[in-house]
């Protein structure tokens, strides 16, 4: 191996500057045996490469040629297979796996042993060694042990010169050499006999130095002498310096003392410094001024300057009752007793201050009703006439004044900030409900028609009964105040419509009432009523809401929870103290409303009630208004006190709108028809025109138009039902022509309106109303001539059996002979008085409404020619070269039947 080794460095590697550090014998695992050599080897020049090189013996055998190479950073794991085992099988991991089994295991030890020195000297990427024993990558020395003597020389050598103390030769080094053998005619040719003379000069040149050595032993003994005198000077010098330190000891130590006392003195200065810094902290941010102290105290808490000044006080109380003392400031005497009067001025000024709003608010609730309950009888009719609400934006103002003082109150005294807001919501709510039910009872007395006569007392409408003006004098009292009951008002608004019409509006009396001027009046009347109620209302809550907000400080802040989130990240309940406060502020602005306006949502069903049993119809016009309203307070504040008293509410108009369309589907199915009178157009048919036309000029541009496009499907259904429903039922009327008569009204009605959801039962009613004329048509057309028809449709029944066209004039009962007695019997003169017959026939079932009599004459007068044609046809197949003709031609149709629709 080692002649193998030494051949491979000469032919393959030195050429290509590299030294061959290790080799192994080495054949394809599960192949044929072809061996070959993998070398480790790395580059002369730096950057030293380390590579891996397959070699194989030429076909011929004579030499060596290098196959393959890999370089050693490619390489990512090594598996020796068994670590415990002797085993000649181990895998190399390239791109891709190689697979070997080594001649031996010595010489597999040996390569993985020299690539793993290799990988742990000169890459950064480490390999992965797999199944390789601990001591073989730890202890080299070992398992170099059984490698040949020539290779454990060049693995050694690998490891302490090639790897670790190779040093190339410097330029002065190669001269000498170089020089050294030029002189020495065989130092190339006779290596050994240079390195011989090379040792016997190395000899030579020892001998004359030890030579000289001895030779200069005088001159060593003078240096000696000289040594032992410069020692006894060194000891002369340190007895001096000996002298020289205790003479300094008395010195160094007063030095110390003085060091000392200079340490305490700046010690002491720090201290004080620190001591001042801290009292100055203190009285800068602990000191409260004279004056702050005189405003808390007796500031006027009436005055735009009192106030003022009070604020400013409050703030100034504050920052010094919350300033952040550091530890241990708390234990001085001076800091409690600073915090003891802050406290007591704190809540002296919390009583003072509640005090006065409490007089405030009820100051300004009284002037407010004592204004309010002034001349009642002027006030009221004023509202009657205007129907508007008392503003509150003096009271607002004036309150607000003392916004940044509640602002603290909150901040610093909860208990007493929440007793303001509860006497506040108290009071307020006693005045809007007040406000409110007149409010509601002015609109009431307005729906039901009142109206403001010239001397400001309420007169009733001409039509009205007595009772209304006793209802309404009942109103007025001594106090001021409305005592009618919501009761008597609905009594009232009942007893007076009833005077005008029914008490609820249907599909069945829209045809004959809805277009009267008292009906038009009514609804616009009330839809303005309506809108105005609204319009004041809005306002109103949003006014209060703004306010409430801005003066009791309740606007967007994040909801409190039950919880807290500790630093550590540990959750702790809240004390009680603090629970009764984990409401949101938004929530809190919400009950405060909800309490103060309990009764607008009551006042608002009542409203609408009434208004729905004064005429259902209302329902209309109250889904449109306050879906309009609601989608403005949203837009405003979704989760305002107005949005959702309004939602709520229009969920109730939602329920009556819905109830109104199930009462019109109701009557529908109920109606009756007479049996001794003809139909005509039923009168649900004229009511939905009259109801769709009403429901577009008052859904025009609404926010709620799928309701109404559901409403359609739902009652056009029912009348497109009920319409055959009729038609089945009816005696006197031909079912096609109340099925025709109505789907055209039906079909007209949907193609003026142009109801985009409804083209589908237009395109219905277009269908039916075109099948039923076209049934009427024929089934009319078949009296006039109605022996000729049977003779035509016994001669089609033939053909249709299989007998030949020209064969059906052998039939005994379809001869010739019969078809000419049958032609007879309908002269011209007998055509046109059977079509005068069938002319005033048609003309008692259709009704004058509709006005669809030219329309069906002129289908009968296009049928009856087709079918002339049509027995023209089968004469001419059937009876082929007869002469058999009719008696009247189609000329002779057309002067009957425009001489009959003139003489008529």
């Amino acid at each position: 191996m080692t002649a193998i080794k030494h051949a491979l460095q000469r032919d393959i590697f030195t050429p290509n500057d590299e030294r061959l550090l290790s080799i192994v014998n080495v054949c394809k695992a599960g192949k044929k045996k072809k061996n070959c050599f993998l070398c480790a080897t790395v580059t002369t020049e730096r950057p030293v490469q380390v590579k891996v090189v397959k070699v194989k013996k030429s076909d011929k055998g004579d030499f060596y040629k290098r196959q393959m190479a890999w370089e050693l950073r490619d390489l990512t794991e090594v598996d020796a297979k068994d670590a415990n085992k002797e085993n000649p099988e181990f895998d190399l991991h390239f791109e891709k796996v190689y697979r070997w089994v080594a001649s031996s295991t010595a010489e597999k030890n040996s390569f993985i042993s020299c690539i793993w020195k290799l990988n742990q000297r000169y890459l950064r990427k480490k390999v992965e060694f797999v199944n390789v024993s601990p001591q073989l990558l730890e202890e080299l020395p070992k398992a170099e042990e059984s490698v040949p003597s020539g290779e454990s020389q060049i693995v050694a050598g690998g490891d302490e010169d090639a790897l670790d103390d190779y040093q190339e030769l410097n330029a002065r080094e190669e001269q000498d050499i170089e020089s050294m053998m030029e002189v020495c005619e065989y130092a190339i040719s006779n290596a050994e006999a240079f390195a011989e003379k090379l040792s016997r000069e190395l000899q030579v040149l020892d001998g004359a130095n030890i030579q000289s050595i001895m030779a200069s032993e005088k001159q060593v003994n003078i240096l000696m002498q000289l040594l032992d005198q410069a020692l006894a000077e060194v000891d002369n010098i340190e007895g001096k310096l000996l002298s020289y330190e205790e003479m300094l000891q008395s010195v160094k130590e007063q030095m110390d003392q003085i060091s000392q006392s200079n340490r305490l003195i700046q010690i002491s200065n720090t201290n004080n410094g620190k001591l001042l810094d801290e009292i100055q902290f203190l009285v800068n941010y602990m000191d409260l001024s004279k004056g702050h102290i005189k405003a808390l105290q007796e500031g006027d808490l009436s005055s735009p300057k009192g106030i003022e000044a009070c604020i400013n006080a409050s703030e100034a109380l504050s920052q010094c009752m919350n300033v952040a003392l550091k530890p241990g400031h708390e234990k001085l005497m001076a800091v409690k007793q600073q915090q003891h009067l802050f406290s007591e001025l704190r809540d002296a000024f919390a009583r003072r201050l509640t005090n006065h709003l409490n007089n405030v608010f009820v100051h300004q609730v009284t002037l407010l009703h004592t204004f309010q309950g002034h001349d009642q009888s002027s006030t009221l009719s004023q509202h009657t006439a205007e129907l508007t609400l008392p503003k509150h934006s003096p009271l607002h103002r004036d309150l607000l004044r003392y916004a940044k003082l509640m602002e603290w109150l909150k901040n610093t005294q909860r208990e007493k900030y929440e007793g303001l807001s509860r006497t506040y919501v108290d009071y307020m709510t006693r005045l809007y409900e007040r406000e409110i039910k007149d409010f509601f009872e002015v609109a009431k007395i307005k729906m039901a028609g009142t109206s403001k006569d010239g001397k400001g007392k309420f007169a009733t409408l001409p039509r009205k009964e007595s009772a209304l003006k006793q209802e309404t004098e009942s109103l007025h009292g001594s106090s001021g105040k409305l005592t009618g009951s919501t009761s008597s008002l609905n009594k009232l608004a009942v007893s007076s419509s009833n005077s005008r019409r029914s008490q609820s509006s249907s599909l069945l009396d829209m045809g004959n009432m809805s277009a009267s001027d008292l009906d038009v009046a009514d609804r616009t009347r009330f839809d303005k009523i309506f809108e105005q109620v609204l319009s004041e209302l809005e306002p109103l809550c949003l006014a209060e809401q703004d306010f409430i907000s801005k003066f009791f400080k309740l606007q967007q802040n994040p909801t409190l929870g039950e919880n807290v989130d500790d630093s550590d990240g540990a959750v702790h309940s809240r004390p009680p103290s603090e629970q009764r406060h984990s409401i949101s502020e938004k929530d809190m602005v919400r009950m405060m409303m909800n309490k103060i306006f309990q009764s607008i949502e009551t006042e608002l069903n009542s409203l609408i009630a009434l208004g729905d049993k004064i005429d259902s119809f209302n329902s209309l016009y109250m889904l449109v208004k306050m879906s309009h309203h609601v989608w403005t307070a949203e837009n405003v504040d979704p989760a305002s006190y107005l949005s959702t008293t309004l939602g709520n509410v229009l969920v109730t108009v939602k329920r009556n709108f819905d109830k109104c369309i199930s009462g019109q589907i109701r009557q529908m199915e109920e109606v009756k028809i007479s049996k001794k009178s003809k139909v005509g157009l039923l009168p649900f048919v004229t009511g939905f025109e009259e109801f769709a036309k009403l429901a577009e000029a008052i859904f025009r541009n609404a926010e709620r138009r799928g309701d109404l496009d559901k409403a359609y499907i739902k009652l056009i259904r029912a009348v497109f039902n009920n319409v055959e429903k009729v038609a089945n039922e009816s005696q006197k009327t031909p079912r096609d022509v109340v099925m025709m008569e109505n789907f055209h009204h039906i079909f007209s009605t949907l193609s003026s309106l142009k109801i985009s959801c409804l083209e589908a039962e237009r395109k219905e009613a277009k269908q039916k109303y075109t099948e039923h004329l076209q049934s009427y048509v024929i089934n009319s057309l078949g009296q006039p001539l109605e022996k000729l028809n049977h003779f035509f449709e016994g001669v089609e029944a033939r053909v249709a059996q299989g007998v030949r066209e020209e064969e059906v004039s052998y039939q005994l009962a379809f001869n010739k002979q019969e078809l000419r007695k049958v032609i007879k019997e309908y002269p011209g003169k007998e055509v046109k008085k059977g079509l005068d017959n069938l002319y005033k026939k048609v003309d008692k079932h259709l009704c004058e409404e509709e006005n669809l009599l030219q329309v069906v004459w002129h289908s009968m007068q296009d049928e009856f020619i087709r079918q002339y044609k049509h027995f023209e046809g089968l004469i001419n197949r059937c009876y082929p070269g007869s002469g058999i003709t009719m008696e009247f031609t189609i000329q002779d149709m057309l002067e009957y039947f425009s001489s009959i629709a003139q003489s008529h």
